[in-house]
């Protein structure tokens, strides 16, 4: 059942991807000499393909590429054509990017191998410089520490797939990392439950450090894994 499941995903998924082949956020597959000049424009040189593989996981070691399907614990539902920064973050997140000179923001949405969680990842691009990248990264990080963090992502749906009902009142975590060198950019992910389940709102007893700090803590961990599987995934895409 769960292989069907799967299989089913990963027709919906590269349709997603698909709508963007044609948009493949212009400048598609540009000739560039060397990593340094090809890190600032790899958001827009690699197809939406590329950049959002169909599946994606945590590398165990440097054998592995993040997108192996061997390693795979998301698969991908769509890719949004959408690149505004002011559309794809949202609250203190979006203010945080735009403030570090966002030129855009690219988006696609996951969903666990056992159908139950889904996740938007972000790209944030910030070109003025690495430091920039980084600092959107501190910013994302230092957010997931807070009893009540930002949202950051602005979730997309995907019609026809397990995150057709994804939306912004589903958020129950988020994560972020920043890159930098010649790759300006951070990583930014929410996460919540397919079925709308929100995290919360559970008695002081069942938690450690407060009932809504341990009932969001996997969909914390979730997202942060997520945006370092990133974080690795373009690393190697740079040349």
């Amino acid at each position: 059942m769960l292989g069907a499941l799967l299989t089913a995903l990963g027709v919906l998924g590269t349709l997603g991807g698909g709508a963007l082949a044609a948009h493949a956020y212009s400048n598609s597959q540009q000739d560039v000499p060397n990593a340094e000049a090809y890190g600032p424009v790899l958001w827009r040189n690699e197809t939406a393909g590329e950049l959002f593989p169909a599946t994606v996981g945590d590398p165990p070691n440097s054998e592995y590429e993040a997108s192996d399907e061997k390693i795979a614990q998301w698969r991908r539902m769509g890719i949004s054509q959408e690149t505004s920064c002011s559309k794809g973050l949202s609250g203190e997140t979006k203010k945080t990017a735009q403030q570090l000179g966002c030129e855009a923001v690219v988006r696609a949405t996951y969903v666990d191998l056992t159908g139950e969680m889904v996740a938007t990842v972000a790209i944030i691009v910030l070109p003025k410089s690495a430091t920039d990248a980084q600092e959107m990264g501190e910013y994302l990080q230092g957010q997931s520490g807070e009893e009540f963090p930002e949202g950051a992502v602005v979730p997309f749906k995907v019609a026809g797939t397990l995150a057709a009902k994804w939306d912004e009142s589903r958020r129950n975590g988020m994560g972020g990392a920043g890159l930098g060198g010649n790759l300006p950019y951070a990583v930014a992910v929410t996460t919540g439950a397919v079925d709308g389940r929100g995290a919360g709102a559970l008695p002081d007893e069942f938690g450690e450090y407060g009932a809504d700090v341990e009932d969001r803590r996997p969909w914390m961990n979730a997202a942060e894994a997520l945006s370092k599987s990133f974080h690795v995934h373009i690393t190697r895409l740079e040349r």
